[in-house]
């Protein structure tokens, strides 16, 4: 990943973003009109309150199975604090009842390699860039990833390592690809996977990505059908 690049050059900086009054249906009509999996919640005078991620909605959903809400034996051990705050935002109606107040975020100057590590660390898909304490954009891990396989200056050429290293994160982007039992290597611009193949559309699968890597001369699958004991 370029070492050089940060928030600000990675940000999308036009965010669709919800006032904490806005009632829970609508927020999840504005996901799925606008195709995108999280919204963050502004005060009135820009300041960031929370995020409200598809994560949240549906968790919120979820808690209306009765069969599957903590049993009273497990209620016995959590706090009534804890058991306060999923209540709120597995009932609440409007945007500041369910969303997650605990952010993560970072300053526009924050490096593409400190994100990555974020992500990786906190489990999650996307830290909110900030100023002063108002919001300035997103970075998702498809931001990161274009970041990896943008072309190097020009006469440049892609280097195997960087090659294979944007293969694998786009591998990891996708859960039927990234399985324990693949491995991708980088030879004069051609990727050859390794190992075992659960079946021939993940190995369609996986030729379609790493042909839309840049660098990509040729795509090898060197892999086996996995057996039945693994």
């Amino acid at each position: 990943m370029p070492s050089k690049l940060t928030a600000r050059d990675l940000m999308t900086p036009d965010v669709v973003t919800v006032p904490p009054e806005t009632p829970v249906v609508a927020m999840a009509k504005l996901m799925a009109d606008r195709g995108i999996s999280a919204v963050p919640v502004l005060a009135a005078d820009g300041a960031l309150l929370g995020l409200v991620t598809e994560a949240d909605l549906i968790r919120r959903l979820a808690d209306e199975d009765v069969a599957h809400r903590p049993s009273w034996f497990a209620a016995m051990f959590s706090s009534p604090g804890s058991q306060a705050d999923r209540y709120a935002r597995t009932h609440g109606a409007v945007a500041r009842d369910v969303m997650t107040a605990d952010v993560v975020a970072v300053g526009l100057d924050e490096t593409a390699a400190h994100i990555a590590a974020l992500m990786e660390e906190k489990k999650i898909r996307r830290v909110l860039v900030v100023e002063h304490g108002k919001l300035r954009g997103i970075v998702s891990r498809a931001d990161l990833l274009r970041a990896l396989v943008t072309p190097m200056a020009e006469g440049e050429a892609m280097s195997d390592d960087r090659i294979r290293r944007a293969v694998l994160a786009a591998m990891k982007r996708e859960p039927w690809a990234n399985s324990f039992y693949l491995l991708a290597d980088v030879q004069d611009g051609v990727v050859t996977f390794h190992g075992f193949m659960r079946d021939a559309g993940v190995a369609r699968g996986l030729r379609v990505l790493a042909e839309g890597v840049p660098g990509v001369k040729g795509v090898k699958d060197e892999t086996q059908p996995l057996p039945a004991y693994m």
